[in-house]
C-alpha cells in the first residue's frame, strides 16, 4: 500500500504518524512543497501528483495560513484540487493542522483566524475517544476550521473544532506526528518574540515536549489505528 505524504516545509515530517503507518504496511512516499531555501518566500511552483494513484494521502502542517493567498501562492490551489479529487475517488485523507484546514476548505468549508492561538500540550473533548483520544496533544496554530457540509465533528475545545471526519477522511487540528526534533526546528524558525507575546516560554515548551515524548508515539498510534480501522 502506498501513502502520499505532503510535507509543506523542510522541518515538518510524518514523525509518529508515519512510523505507525509503516508498521501497518504502508510505503510512505514524501513530497516537500516548499524547499528550505524558500521557507520565507513560500510562493513556489509545485505540481502535485494525481490522487488516484494512492491508497492514502497524508497532508501535514505548515507555518502559513490557508487563506493567505499572497504569501502561499498558487500551489495551494493544486493541493485543494488534489484533496477534492481524493474525496471524490474515495481515497482516504489524514489532514494534520494546516492539512486539516486545507481538507475543510477543499470540501466546501473554510478557514478563519481562531479566537486565540494554541501553543503547547493541550487536552481536548472527544466524542469518540476510541478514534480520537483526548490527549494531551501538541498544538501550534493561529487559525481554525469551519467544517465542510456533511462532515462530523469528533472533538473540540473552546478555541476550535479539534477533529472531524468527512467520508473516509479525518482532519485533526493538533499534531499527533510531533517529535522533539520537530519542535526544536519550529522554535528555531519562529520569530524571536512570537511565543513570548502569547505567554509561552520556548525553553519550557521544548522541555515539556521531551517529557511527553514517552507517551506521544502511543497516542499517535491509537489515532492512526482508529483512522485506518474505522474510517479509511
Amino acid at each position: 500500500m502506498r501513502a502520499l505524504v505532503i510535507q509543506h516545509d523542510h522541518v515538518t515530517e510524518p514523525g509518529h504518524v508515519g512510523a505507525r503507518l509503516a508498521e501497518r504496511g504502508y510505503d510512505l512516499v514524501p513530497v516537500t512543497v516548499v524547499p528550505e531555501a524558500r521557507y520565507h518566500a513560500p510562493d513556489v511552483t509545485f505540481d502535485f501528483p494525481e490522487a488516484g494513484g494512492w491508497d492514502l494521502i497524508v497532508s501535514l502542517g505548515a507555518p502559513w495560513s490557508v487563506y493567505d493567498d499572497t504569501a502561499v501562492g498558487s500551489w495551494l490551489d493544486g493541493e485543494l484540487a488534489l484533496l477534492r479529487e481524493a474525496h471524490r475517488l474515495g481515497v482516504p485523507v489524514l489532514g494534520v493542522c494546516f492539512g486539516a484546514q486545507a481538507l475543510a476548505a477543499a470540501l466546501g468549508g473554510a478557514v478563519e483566524a481562531a479566537p486565540r492561538p494554541e501553543i503547547g500540550w493541550i487536552e481536548i473533548q472527544s466524542d469518540r475517544p476510541d478514534l480520537v483520544p483526548p490527549g494531551p496533544w501538541f498544538q501550534w496554530h493561529y487559525d481554525r476550521c469551519v467544517l465542510p457540509p456533511g462532515s462530523v465533528e469528533l472533538a473540540r475545545n473552546s478555541a476550535c473544532p479539534q477533529a472531524f471526519h468527512v467520508g473516509r477522511s479525518l482532519g485533526v487540528q493538533f499534531h499527533p506526528e510531533v517529535t522533539p526534533a520537530m519542535v526544536r526546528g519550529w522554535l528555531e524558525l519562529a520569530e524571536p518574540d512570537e511565543l513570548l507575546r502569547h505567554g509561552v516560554d520556548p525553553r519550557r515548551l521544548l522541555e515539556r515536549t521531551l517529557e511527553m515524548e514517552a507517551g506521544a508515539g502511543g497516542r499517535a498510534g491509537l489515532l492512526v489505528d482508529g483512522f485506518l480501522d474505522q474510517l479509511a
